[in-house]
């Protein structure tokens, strides 16, 4: 924080609201940051705890998914003309 915020003397509404990516900073920092409605505290700021992320288990998902048999055979000529792919390709392939 500036020199002009301690850590421990409340900020007021008003200059939280000019500061407060420095306030962010100092409270990501460790620092306590108070701020108060006249001489009154009212909001202490305080860093969000990380997330966890879950972690990641190879084939967790195994089973869930059914592909038909169908789904691995080729693709007719028209269809793979339209992806620009096999021997379709340079086919007339109507836009």
């Amino acid at each position: 924080m500036n020199a002009s915020v301690k850590s421990a003397d409340p900020v007021s509404v008003g200059q939280a609201k000019t500061t407060l990516s420095k306030l962010i900073a100092a409270a990501e920092a460790g620092e306590e940051v108070v701020i108060s409605r006249g001489k009154v505290p009212v909001v202490k700021l305080v860093p969000v705890a990380p997330v966890a992320k879950p972690k990641r288990v190879p084939g967790s998902m195994k089973g869930l998914i059914a592909l038909d048999d169908s789904f691995f055979d080729p693709l007719p000529d028209d269809e793979l003309a339209m992806w620009g792919t096999g021997d379709a390709a340079e086919a007339d392939v109507p836009a």
